[in-house]
């Protein structure tokens, strides 16, 4: 009398992973980000002032936005200027950027512009990149 697996027209196990449904997932999963990952990239809703010089493009660092109703971000996250002054230093103690870009609406009070910079000098940062779109000339 024969008996185990293979006894009585059983059918032999089969040790193999059946992958269809794993890649079914995971094409799924990137067709998902491949579409939310451009909505994401928002940021802060900034009208930059524009300039005959070359402008400074925002590359990687520390980004600090403030836009038209003097509201102070830090690349996306809210802060009130009190807040800022306190953290700043913090954050760049602890992300140590490469270079602290400011993106201001051009029409935030100029008054509002020389406080946050004056809380990033007093954080230690001494060169802040001042970011502007480029002015089309008409000639």
């Amino acid at each position: 009398m024969q008996t185990g697996l293979h006894g009585h027209g059983e059918l032999p196990v089969m040790a193999d992973i059946n992958v269809t449904s794993l890649v079914d997932v995971a094409f799924v999963l990137l067709i998902i980000f491949m579409i939310t990952a451009p909505i994401m990239q928002g940021g802060v809703d900034v009208q930059l002032p524009r300039a005959e010089a070359r402008p400074l493009q925002a590359r990687e660092g520390l980004v600090v936005s403030i836009d038209r109703a003097g509201q102070i971000f830090v690349d996306e996250t809210a802060l009130s200027y009190e807040d800022f002054r306190t953290a700043f230093p913090a954050m760049v103690a602890a992300r140590q950027p490469s270079g602290v870009y400011l993106r201001a609406d051009r029409r935030v009070d100029y008054g509002q512009v020389v406080r946050v910079l004056a809380a990033m000098r007093a954080a230690g940062i001494g060169d802040v990149g001042l970011v502007a779109e480029e002015e089309v000339i008409r000639r």
